[in-house]
């Protein structure tokens, strides 16, 4: 299944938002209810698109069986 390209421009401009605030030392930012919609969709898009790699990668990854295999020789033999 192959995911078509995320639109973070939302996300982006969030943050471009806050920085301007931030520089001029506003005590708030402001959203219009369709920016916020939007910004909240889109982060909700990224953090499913997000889940479902760390799934997969979970599940692909579940099946390789590493052994480590450890031995304490008490710290002699290190001169």
């Amino acid at each position: 299944m192959q995911n078509e390209p995320l639109n973070t421009a939302p996300i982006q401009q969030f943050i471009s938002q806050v920085k301007s605030a931030d520089m001029s030392n506003a005590r708030e930012v402001k959203l219009n209810l369709q920016q916020a919609k939007t910004l909240a969709y889109t982060l909700g898009i990224v953090m499913a698109r997000l889940e479902g790699d760390l799934e997969r990668y979970v599940k692909a990854n579940a099946a390789s069986n590493e052994t480590v295999e450890v031995r304490l020789d008490g710290g002699s033999g290190w001169e």
